[in-house]
């Protein structure tokens, strides 16, 4: 938290960075939400492997901006990890086991917050490999459009026709 503090008051425009960085995420979501609108009402979900990925892709999208809530360590943040982390515990036999693992302890505490901080770093790197694969998919399987048409017969491709233009 220090560090937070460092950078929104000694650091020139950290203010900014933070801010951005905070609202930033919610305009991510937003537009997440726009694209699973267009995809829902474009029938998207018939390509279910490209689907399935975007659902994993969600999932951990959600736990990093879940992670990224809990580090300011308000009291908000505290019970909301609280609550949000027990849910966990209603899976069958290893539910409690899980908690305590996310917890780092029998409490949310600030082994909690170092594991959230961690987590918080490192999902991006699998949400961006998620992405990747997301596309890989979406590469393969064709876009939907509103008309329900395949359109792969109107394409020529870009190398030779436009590169060497």
């Amino acid at each position: 938290f220090s560090s937070i503090a460092h950078i929104q008051r000694d650091v020139q425009f950290g203010w900014l960075i933070r801010n951005l960085h905070a609202n930033g995420a919610s305009m991510f979501f937003i537009c997440i939400y726009l694209h699973i609108g267009r995809g829902l009402y474009y029938g998207s979900y018939t390509y279910t492997e490209t689907w399935n990925i975007g659902v994993i892709l969600l999932m951990l999208v959600m736990a990093t901006a879940f992670m990224g809530y809990v580090l300011p360590w308000g009291q908000m943040s505290f019970w909301g990890a609280t609550v949000i982390t027990n849910l966990l515990s209603a899976i069958p036999y290893v539910g409690n086991t899980l908690v305590e693992w996310i917890w780092g302890g029998f409490a949310v505490d600030n082994a909690t917050l170092t594991r959230f901080f961690t987590f918080h770093f490192l999902l991006p790197f699998a949400i961006m490999g998620t992405s990747m694969l997301h596309l890989l998919f979406l590469h393969e399987t064709g876009s939907n459009n509103p008309t329900g048409l395949n359109s792969n017969s109107d394409k020529i491709p870009f190398h030779p026709y436009f590169s060497y233009k």
